[in-house]
């Protein structure tokens, strides 16, 4: 029998490109605590402490807010964010128009 051992997204999230793209995957989800925890997923990859030295944060408390139960304030993703080195950014809705 072959030996297997659990996926783990946070092995492969090496560059800003794949972190980047892990993340827009998880947006489009519109499912907030999925994105709370592929924000997580990026943050272990990344190294917890050293995510939360760069966000200004205290460790503990990005475990918990980045847990997927976690509700972060958006001051503390946009933070986290820029410590991955990505960004938000708005984009139209093709099928929808603004009457």
């Amino acid at each position: 029998m072959a030996k297997t051992r659990p996926f783990d997204a946070a092995e492969y999230l090496d560059t800003p490109e794949a972190i980047a793209a892990y993340l827009t995957e998880a947006f489009e989800t519109n499912d907030p605590a999925f994105i709370t925890d592929a924000i997580g997923t990026v943050a272990r990859a990344r190294g917890m402490t050293a995510v939360a030295k760069e966000a200004g944060l205290a460790r503990e408390n990005l475990y918990r807010a980045l847990s997927s139960e976690g509700h972060p304030e958006f001051g503390t993703v946009i933070k986290v964010l820029a410590s991955f080195g990505v960004h938000l950014h708005a984009q139209a809705d093709k099928v929808r128009e603004i009457a």
